[in-house]
């Protein structure tokens, strides 16, 4: 029954994919909006955990407002996948003229350094967009990726990113031996890091909430000489904006525990104010806070 169920799943992704490169962008994004408003409407599991992820954020907004800003997330989401599905067809004046940067200079400091670069950022905007872009900068981008199911449709996401050049490793597997050797050669290595749920997470003050997010970025940068920065990706109306911040001190001579806790937080810091200027760009529709009553620990991660 589940190689039934993974096979129909993997068709499914492949249809919608090919049928989306096909459509006029225009339809496209419109189909996608379509989805959003249905998602909205139908108020499933989703849609009510990106709304306590709003709520959180959100503190002392009333429930019309929170609505609202539910209703731009689902768009952000659809927009997101929108892309994910047409962004390999994109020629290099779409996907470079439609970039906006701050503080750049932090990413390409560490790159041209020879130190290696660790890029922490949150669930928010479209992160393939802005990989692209920098690899067509001809920064190398190095990341990981969750393990999905079926096996066929997770090959296929990786072939996806990495036909845009960048290197994706699998972080069901020991990826951090790997992502620390990248950095000694003086690469860049880009970690979505706001949320880990497993045993071998951090925890940290997130909005006055208790959220658990990996040790990682922190954990590689006491491993390595490489400088550590946060991206945060904002949708504009043309494209994305990322704004960097950093690099983040860190203590190599600190006790490795209390080192790593303390870094984390301040990369949750960094998202919290980032997040709070532009909370429709950040589409988290999964479990982040670990507060709740129905909260399960899970195994280790990165």
């Amino acid at each position: 029954m589940k190689v039934v169920s993974d096979w129909v799943t993997y068709a499914a992704y492949s249809v919608l994919w090919r049928f989306l490169r096909l459509l006029p962008e225009r339809s496209a994004y419109k189909f996608f909006n379509f989805l959003a408003a249905r998602a909205y409407k139908r108020n499933g599991k989703r849609v009510q955990r990106l709304r306590s992820n709003y709520e959180a954020v959100g503190v002392g907004k009333s429930k019309s407002e929170i609505e609202a800003l539910v209703k731009a997330g689902l768009q952000s989401s659809m927009r997101y996948w929108c892309d994910t599905f047409r962004i390999g067809d994109w020629n290099v004046d779409r996907y470079s003229t439609t970039v906006s940067t701050e503080n750049e200079h932090l990413l390409f400091d560490g790159a041209s350094s020879g130190r290696g670069v660790i890029v922490a950022l949150p669930h928010a905007g479209n992160w393939d967009h802005a990989g692209l872009y920098f690899c067509s900068k001809g920064v190398k981008v190095h990341t990981v990726a969750e393990h999905l199911r079926p096996e066929r449709l997770f090959r296929k996401f990786l072939k996806h990113r990495e036909s845009m050049g960048m290197k994706v490793l699998d972080l069901d597997k020991s990826v951090i031996d790997q992502l620390e050797g990248f950095l000694n050669q003086g690469s860049l290595v880009a970690l979505v890091a706001d949320r880990d749920l497993s045993r071998s997470g951090i925890d940290v003050n997130f909005f006055n909430r208790k959220a658990r997010m990996p040790a990682g970025p922190a954990l590689l940068a006491l491993r390595t000489k490489a400088d550590l920065i946060t991206a945060f990706v904002s949708f504009t109306d043309s494209g994305i904006h990322i704004k960097f911040k950093g690099p983040f001190r860190v203590n190599r001579d600190a006790e490795l525990k209390i080192e790593v806790e303390r870094v984390t937080q301040a990369l949750a810091n960094a998202f919290a104010e980032d997040i709070s200027a532009d909370p429709a760009s950040w589409h988290m529709q999964q479990r982040i806070f670990i507060d709740d009553a129905d909260f399960i620990e899970r195994g280790n991660n990165l």
